[in-house]
């Protein structure tokens, strides 16, 4: 069993402390993954799942004012868009990765849908809900979306396009950007209350004020 010392948790720790940690640290886990007994340790499993419950999130520090790179994606209807056209009128955007087997996606877009008015009304901010179901899954998109009244722009990345060139592993996976359409902050996981930290990051920026580096 892997982790079975403290050097390992000593280890991933350290690495979430550096710029885009997370994904290193996710990376040392993988390599730690034995081919030969194709077997996860419980612990392990565990805590994978912790990650995923509490999140991380970070200012681009690295990668500050990136703009939004182009791919192309498809509309609900199957009509292709690049999205470098995405915009908002100078004002702040939300794209969100999710997919409809993916739970905290849900619940995450469940939870701004009860504010998002009021947040659009008091900043302005347009949420863009990018699907990562495949080909076999994406035909579900639609009615699920309709389904849940979810009042967000909606896209599907039924090849992982838009996912690969935005660095996206695991959603959920929540990016805010700027009026410019940089890339300002990110955010990945979802826990209850995740919501009101994204809208307090969304308000800065509304606001022309810088998003500060979570350490």
């Amino acid at each position: 069993m892997f982790f079975k010392a403290g050097w390992g948790f000593c280890i991933f720790n350290k690495l979430m402390t550096f710029p885009g940690g997370y994904f290193k640290a996710v990376s040392f886990i993988c390599c730690q993954y034995s081919m030969k007994s194709m077997k996860i340790s419980t612990l392990t499993l565990a805590f994978l799942g912790l990650v995923s419950l509490h999140g991380t999130s970070f200012a681009q520090d690295q990668e500050a004012g990136r703009p939004l790179p182009s791919a192309s994606v498809k509309t609900l209807t199957g009509e292709n868009v690049d999205t470098k056209s995405f915009s908002n009128d100078g004002k702040p955007m939300i794209i969100d990765f999710w997919a409809t087997w993916c739970k905290p996606c849900i619940e995450e877009l469940n939870a701004i849908r009860e504010d998002y008015a009021d947040w659009q009304k008091e900043t302005g901010v347009k949420l863009i809900a990018v699907s990562l179901d495949d080909a076999r899954t994406m035909s579900r998109v639609a009615p699920f979306v309709n389904g849940k009244n979810w009042p967000f722009e909606n896209y599907l990345d039924p090849n992982g396009d838009f996912k690969r060139v935005m660095n996206v592993n695991m959603p959920p996976h929540t990016f805010v950007l700027n009026g410019k359409g940089e890339i300002v902050w990110q955010h990945v996981g979802f826990a209850e209350g995740n919501q009101d930290e994204l809208f307090e990051v969304v308000q800065q920026v509304a606001s022309g004020k810088p998003v500060p580096v979570k350490k």
